[in-house]
């Protein structure tokens, strides 16, 4: 096992991730999609997510910080989304550590959400920065 591989699974052993339909399936979640943008133009996007580069989500998505976004409180359910659930399940490893218990992730990604049928909105939508 290479030692990514080795993050990876130490970084999910605390999420409870989620698959594309029971993530669909909740009422009170905010989705942030971290990928690149062209891959939301190429593919589109959740609708109703919001788009936060990689290189800043701890500041915008801490629950405490001054430089938050509006939306979400630390119970919120919070569901990264990246390209096929990998990069996701680091950041939302890193939202826990700040204090978002509910920090999770997408199984299979968005090309899982996609695969599944699931409503999708064409990108891409400007990044909050």
């Amino acid at each position: 096992m290479s030692a990514v591989d080795e993050v990876l699974t130490a970084a999910r052993t605390g999420l409870r991730r989620l698959t594309p339909h029971e993530a669909a399936a909740l009422d009170d979640v905010l989705f942030v999609d971290i990928r690149p943008a062209h891959n939301r133009a190429a593919e589109g996007e959740i609708p109703g997510s919001v788009v936060v580069e990689r290189i800043v989500l701890e500041w915008r998505l801490d629950p405490y910080g001054t430089n938050r976004i509006d939306g979400f409180t630390e119970d919120t359910v919070v569901v990264v989304v990246c390209n096929e659930g990998y990069a996701s399940s680091l950041a939302a490893r890193d939202l826990q550590a700040l204090g978002l218990r509910n920090a999770t992730d997408l199984e299979g990604g968005f090309r899982a959400w996609a695969a599944a049928a699931l409503p999708v909105r064409p990108g891409p939508t400007d990044p909050i920065t």
